[in-house]
């Protein structure tokens, strides 16, 4: 019988996140690797204590911002593919409810992080204590309820002892390929503090693996028969496949049978850019080569995504089409009356190429998408090409790209700049791309990118981010510094927010309160953003143009620190070449003739949807 161990609630979770073992590319190692805090009364006594403890086999970092902090572990996930995680602590009050927002990220995109917030008193002896949120109808309730609809897994410790199935339980979320996502366990501050007898058992190094289910049969029969019979498939890869590491089955299966592969915002890179069977990217921010081929399959095959309305351009571009579902996750594999196939993307990959080792596509099919996929090269040079005095989007990523080297990654997260990168950036490997687009979450951009090295220090990280995403989020540029973990910030500044500036008047709206000239104000800012990263400790410049940017960028490669450029860039243009129809909703009573036409534009295309 094991013999017990006295330690309080909190040394007993930490020492437990350090025994969890996994194993990635035949390699063993730590599971989390480490714990990012910001302490506060509500943590610093009983799991701030308990971490100065296991720096050794448990790091702990300090960030400057909860959310920050929270979404550089996020991006730690993604760019591991799951594999590994870290932990996120904070004090009770603004600083757990702090990490919602990240949360609610991490959910969206299927990404494992373990939050560990600061609770109220289990005992209530100083109730109501600091930072405390008092329900009057409900006492049980804290700020962490807050976290509830947006984890995977909630628990509130109350007792020592909880943990004891607790932790075991969060683990089977965060490793499992369809729960994947959140975890909160709310610590209770006395709680935190208080000791028990655990068998010594609990503390043992456990490896978990990573769960590979195989589809069900009739359901991958079916598949193979939808294949045989179509004259014109199409695979739309999602971020399962490269959850799954499925990404050289699928450009083997590509390249043999001739089925071609468009890429959603997370699953792009599955393929590289220049691949021969690669359309690029699809649905609203789509390529023309792949959007066209959308309209003209006859099956439509998603492997490991969700279908979300940018791939589907608002369920608009697989309309009528036969549509199989590969999808770890059952949930997703049945969505918009797709016919599902559950199982883990290589495990169903790889069987589909074994069984379809004597088939091809029609010749054709293949001459078609090769013709379209050279017409959008002839639309990606012209719209990444130098010219302009004040340079778009699209031209400051064809820069970014020419001198960026094969194994860089790109990160970014909102406003225009997703769907530009989505369109034009080239993948020449996966994990070159990381792009958070399920959220969308302005602020993700900087810290995504610490996060990003931290999972792979070898690689440079280039970091594209708008004047209003940096402004909303950019204290994690100063814990690159403080981490020796240099990242590359592009900061585009079209002085507001440009994207939603468009959106506003291309259905129908007037500039208002997007762009700084057209907001409420005495004085227009004239916002340094170079001195402000020079505060922070990075090294910063502003260029002129896109050629000195090119040259910038050579700079900021052999810099040792974090290096941010900032260029000046057009809010109104934006590539015309590819994209489809995105439904958003216009007002059906206005003052404003463009708003009137706008929505008989809109009732337009719904009807035609509908017919």
């Amino acid at each position: 019988m094991s013999k017990p161990i006295r330690w309080t609630m909190a040394q007993a979770l930490a020492r437990w996140l350090a025994a969890q073992r996994v194993e990635v590319d035949g390699v063993e190692m730590p599971y989390f690797a480490g714990v990012w805090a910001i302490f506060g009364h509500g943590n610093v006594a009983g799991l701030g204590e308990a971490l100065a403890g296991m720096e050794d086999v448990l790091p702990t970092y300090r960030g400057h911002n909860e959310q920050g902090m929270a979404h550089a572990a996020i991006a730690f996930a993604k760019a591991s593919r799951r594999q590994r995680a870290m932990a996120c602590t904070t004090s009770i009050g603004p600083g757990a409810t702090n990490m919602v927002t990240a949360a609610a990220l991490a959910h969206v995109n299927r990404l494992p992080v373990l939050f560990l917030p600061g609770d109220v008193y289990a005992s209530r002896r100083p109730d109501p204590v600091l930072q405390q949120i008092e329900d009057f109808a409900d006492a049980t309730v804290s700020a962490n309820d807050c976290f509830r609809p947006v984890s995977r897994y909630f628990d509130r410790i109350t007792r020592p002892e909880q943990i004891i199935d607790a932790l075991p339980r969060a683990m089977g979320i965060l490793t499992d390929p369809a729960l994947c996502g959140p975890v909160t366990l709310a610590l209770c501050q006395d709680v935190q503090a208080e000791a028990y007898d655990y068998p010594e058992s609990f503390f043992a190094p456990r490896v978990w693996r990573r769960r590979r289910p195989r589809p069900d049969r009739a359901e991958f029969d079916g598949l193979v028969e939808a294949l045989r019979v179509a004259k014109a498939p199409l695979i739309v890869a999602g971020g399962g496949v490269l959850y799954a590491q499925a990404e050289a089955v699928l450009a083997d299966l590509a390249a043999r049978t001739g089925i071609p592969v468009a890429e959603t915002q997370a699953g792009k890179g599955a393929l590289a850019w220049d691949h021969r069977q690669a359309l690029g990217s699809i649905g609203v921010t789509g390529t023309s080569a792949a959007n066209a081929a959308a309209e003209a399959a006859d099956l439509i095959i998603g492997v490991g995504t969700r279908l979300q309305d940018f791939t589907t351009g608002s369920r608009t571009l697989f309309a009528g089409k036969r549509l199989i579902q590969v999808n770890v996750a059952a949930p997703d594999a049945i969505k918009q009356g797709a016919e599902a196939v559950v199982g883990d993307a290589r495990e169903t990959l790889e069987a589909l190429a074994e069984t379809l080792a004597d088939w091809q596509v029609d010749p054709a099919w293949r001459a078609a998408n090769c013709a379209a996929v050279a017409e959008w090269n002839t639309a990606w040079d012209a719209a990444t090409a130098p010219g302009n005095a004040l340079p778009s989007d699209a031209q400051v990523i064809g820069a970014v790209w020419r001198q960026a080297g094969e194994e860089a990654t790109v990160v970014c997260a909102a406003g225009g700049l997703p769907g530009e990168l989505h369109k034009l950036w080239r993948s020449h490997r996966p994990g070159g791309y990381h792009v958070e687009y399920g959220f969308s979450c302005m602020g993700y951009e900087v810290a995504g990118g610490l996060g990003v090295k931290m999972a792979d220090p070898a690689r440079d990280v280039y970091v594209m981010v708008g004047d209003g995403s940096y402004l909303m989020l950019n204290s994690e540029l100063a814990t690159s510094v403080m981490l020796g973990k240099k990242i590359i910030v592009i900061l585009l500044d079209n002085r507001g927010y440009g994207c939603i500036n468009r959106l506003q008047q291309g259905t129908g709206g007037r500039p208002f309160n997007n762009l700084l000239a057209d907001t409420v104000h005495d004085v227009l800012p004239d916002i340094d953003f170079a001195a402000h990263a020079r505060s922070l400790g990075a090294a910063a410049e502003k260029v002129g143009g896109v050629a000195e940017l090119e040259t910038a960028l050579v700079r900021a490669r052999a810099s040792a620190r974090s290096y941010v450029i900032v260029i000046d860039t057009d809010p109104a243009i934006t590539t015309e070449a590819g994209g489809h129809w995105w439904d958003v909703a216009v007002p059906e009573v206005s003052d404003r003739p463009e708003v009137r036409a706008a929505r008989r534009d809109y009732d337009h295309r719904i009807d035609g949807e509908r017919q």
